[in-house]
Order: C-alpha cells, then structure tokens, then sequence
C-alpha cells in the first residue's frame, strides 16, 4: 500500500443523527521527509458531501475531481439529485477500475441526504462498508480505540468535532505520518462548513 512508500495520514468519519462530521490532519509526508505541513485532506464532492481521505496525495485529489465531475454528470443526466450512497458507489466503481494499478489511499466519505446521515469508508480497490463510524490511514488504529470508547449516535455536533479533534491529536502523538492541526467538516441538512483546529 501507500505506506510502503512512506506516505500515510489520519483521517476519519462519524455520523450523527442530525449531520456528519470528518476530520483529517494537515501533514504530507513522503519517504521520510515531511513535504508540507497544510495540506487539505478533505474534498468537498457535492453540496452535502465529502471525502477525508489518507494516503498519497496527489490520488487524494485526482480521486476527488474525478468523483466530483461524475456526480455532476449523472445529475445533469438523470435531473435528480444523487444519494450519499450512489456517489459511494459511483466512487467505488471507480476505484475498482483501477484495482490492477490502484490509487494508493483510503478514504471516508460522509454527507446527508433525504433519507439521512451517511458513512461509508472504502479502502483503495472499492470495497464499501457503511458504518456509524470509521478511521483510515496510519494512525487510524489509535484513532479507532478513542472512537470506539467516545463514539455516541446522539452526541451533538459540538462534542463530535471535539472527539473528532482529539482522535487525531492522539494518533498524531504515536503516528509520524500524522500531524500539523486538523481540518473538520460538518454537514447538516442546512449547511456545510469546514475548520482548521490546531494542534497542542
């Protein structure tokens, strides 16, 4: 996978009954070297939709555009809005598309729709899986353990963000791939906001 190479990050998804929250941490780094330390791990694919993803980079953001342009197409074509779970399994087809040279990452992607809250998590051949919850990259086995002991349906979005933060603080202490401050989104119904938390 990505790590082999050195790459990797955190990122991670939950989802509440009112909206979802992902959050990813900001540092790319490549065999060894930490190539920058702002990078944004989270693409907004739709207006109630995104991705947190892990991995290498660049198949972070080539994976978000093509995604993006899909989702438009089928919506122009069909005049109808797309569902949580058809951009995740438009995306997983995508990826499985790719399964004999795959894009090297892992990722969450997370929104609302009408029939509500969605977390799908997907590693880098398409396999799909929707969850309450999920971690990915390097640091997500620190991240899980918090997620799991924390992790509660009917949290606010605030206490969400809050553990959001701090699972990825965590796994940044114990995880070298990960670090540099955390990016959250949180998509409700009626909007969709990201942030920049540092971290400490």
């Amino acid at each position: 996978m990505a790590y082999e190479i050195g790459t990797g990050a955190t990122a991670l998804g939950m989802k509440l009954d009112n909206g979802v929250v992902l959050a990813a941490e900001k540092k790319f780094s490549y065999g060894g070297f930490v190539m920058s330390r702002s990078v944004k791990k989270i693409f907004r694919i739709h207006d109630r939709i995104a991705i947190a993803a892990a991995g290498l980079f660049a198949d972070m953001q080539t994976i978000s555009r093509i995604i993006s342009n899909e989702i438009r197409y089928y919506e122009i074509s069909s005049k109808h809005p797309i569902s949580v779970r058809g951009a995740a399994k438009q995306l997983s087809v995508i990826l499985y598309s790719y399964k004999y040279m795959p894009f090297l990452t892992e990722l969450v992607i997370g929104g609302i729709d009408h029939e509500g809250s969605h977390i799908y998590v997907m590693d880098p051949v398409g396999s799909l899986i929707e969850d309450d919850y999920a971690a990915v990259g390097t640091g997500a086995q620190i991240a899980i353990g918090l997620l799991e002991d924390k992790y509660n349906k009917n949290m606010s979005l605030e206490e969400a963000v809050k553990l959001a933060v701090e699972a990825i603080r965590i796994a940044s202490k114990r995880d070298t791939m990960s670090g540099e401050g955390v990016d959250v989104a949180v998509i409700t119904k009626d909007s969709y906001e990201e942030k920049y938390y540092p971290i400490r």
